[in-house]
Order: structure tokens, then sequence, then C-alpha cells
């Protein structure tokens, strides 16, 4: 292994938004992603997630993918931790991204698990270590089961922890029960961050450092003041708050993501650019869904 931190740090506490990547018909809107960058700063964000499943990643050419990580680094300048999705089912292409992603100045990685030909669990811990052997930045797991078909089990979480820059996990399994065993197995040598905004607050009470919100992007004070709350011992006010906005964030899924979050993005105006395909424009009745959840928020009028 590279040369090991002295202590494992948690990368931020609090939401960080996984943010969108604004396009153009022939590539990134960089004015713009500049723009949504300093209002989600302005807005309370504690990180920024940049090319992560939201940012439309699997899309991005090689050049787009690297540069959008840099003008995030340039762009951010330090005020808060930029988190760089460099996660691949190849872990050939995976370090080369991390290992790109760290000379630019990104704070930490976001590895989504190896999609399509999947791998074992013995196959997880070896590609993981691989890339965290590369860097010598923090590294956050990535498990979203629905979209990659692979799950991390409880025993690989314990084996992957043992490494002194993993550090953290993103789940997305929605799975609670999974997440109370992981948390009992691995206490603090793993920060926990929701990867889905309707479980923030059950997350946060079983010790969870935070969310990578898709949220964030249309309400970043909200989604702040959810974790903030929760820290400050605000429980309360943290539920009421994740309560309240059940319906946006249910319409903010209602479609695959992030087809609804671009669009509302588009709606608070933002030129956000076209999705690309094979995503596709929002279904009139699911879009008429998202407007009356916006103008519900106060965030369309």
């Amino acid at each position: 292994m590279k040369g090991e931190l002295a202590m494992k740090k948690t990368v931020f506490r609090g939401a960080g938004v996984a943010i969108i990547t604004p396009f153009t018909e022939t590539g990134v809107n960089y004015p713009e992603l500049g723009r949504i960058i300093d209002d989600q700063i302005a807005g309370g964000t504690d990180a920024i997630i940049i090319t992560g499943t939201t940012g439309e990643s699997a899309t991005m050419t090689d050049a787009e993918h690297r540069e959008a990580i840099r003008f995030a680094v340039e762009k951010v300048a330090g005020r808060i931790p930029v988190v760089a999705g460099t996660g691949s089912n190849e872990t050939s292409y995976a370090i080369e991204l991390s290992k790109y992603a760290e000379q630019v100045g990104a704070d930490a990685l976001l590895l989504v698990t190896p999609y399509y030909n999947k791998c074992t669990q013995n196959g997880l811990i070896a590609h993981y270590t691989a890339i965290a052997d590369s860097v010598n930045i923090p590294a956050i797991l990535y498990t979203v089961p629905s979209r990659t078909g692979v799950s991390i089990k409880t025993e690989t979480y314990v084996a992957l922890a043992r490494h002194p820059r993993i550090v953290a996990v993103k789940e997305a399994s929605g799975d609670l029960s999974a997440i109370l065993r992981l948390r009992a197995a691995v206490g603090d040598e793993l920060a926990v961050y929701s990867g889905n905004d309707d479980q923030i607050v059950p997350i946060l009470s079983l010790g969870g450092a935070g969310v990578i919100s898709v949220l964030s992007n249309v309400a970043p004070k909200v989604t702040h003041d959810i974790c903030q709350n929760y820290f400050d011992g605000n429980v309360a006010e943290a539920a009421r708050l994740q309560i309240a906005y059940a319906d946006l964030i249910d319409a903010l899924f209602c479609e695959v993501n992030p087809i609804p979050v671009k669009t509302a993005m588009r709606r608070l105006g933002y030129e956000t650019g076209p999705l690309r395909m094979p995503l596709s424009e929002m279904e009139p009745a699911h879009a008429a869904q998202l407007d009356a959840a916006l103008r519900t928020h106060g965030l369309l009028k």
C-alpha cells in the first residue's frame, strides 16, 4: 500500500450534492456548471460530488470526465470538499481516472461497484484494494445494486474497512437492516452516507455521516438542514423536514435519475441542456407531478 494516513478522517459531514452535468449539444456547459457549483455552495451544500450517476458520467467521454473533475476542483477552490466519481467496471481504467483526480486536487473518490460484468465478493476486495493502493486520497465505496446488480456483503465491508484509504460508503441499497449490520460490523472504520434522499434521517439515526443527495440540486439548504438539525440534536425538526419533502423526493425519482432532477433544474432557470441518450425527456404526467411538487415547496412560481 502507498503511504498510509495517520488515521481515517471523514471526508465531509452533512449533505453532499450529486451534482448534475449541464450539457450543450456538443459538450459540457462549463460556465453553467460553475454557476451551479457557486449556487450550491451559497445554499449550504457540504460537498460537491462530480461525475457521479446524477452527472451522467456513463455517457461522458474520457476527456469530458477528466475535464469536469478538474473544472470542479478549480471552481470550488477549497471552499468545500470535491469528491470525484472515478468508478468503473474496468479496474485499470478506474485506477487511471482516480490517479488523475488526485493529481488535479480532488479531495476524495467515489467508486461505484463494477457493473455489467459484475464480480464476486473476492473480486470486489481485489478491485477496491487495487484502486485504493494506487492513490493517496480517501475513497468512498458506492453500492447501488438496482443499477449495478452487485451488492457489497457485510464481511466484504469488514475486509475493505481495514484499508487506510477506504473511509466511507455511499449506501443506496435501500436496505436499512443491511446498513444496521454494516454499522455493527465496522463501527467507525467506515462512515456511511445515505445514497437515497428518502432515508437521510433513518441512516443518520444509525450513526450515518450524511447524504450524497439528488435533492440537494434543487433544495440545497433544506438537505443541509436535515442533516445539521440531526447533528445538533434537533431530531424532530430533521424528521419533519424529511417527511415534508417526501413528495418532492418522490417526484425526483418518478423516472430514472437524473431525468427528473435535470428537468427540475431546467424549470428553476438553469441551462441544463439535453439529456444524453438513452435518457429521454420526462413523460407528461411525471413532469406535471414534478412541477406540482416544486410549486408546493415554493421553488417554482
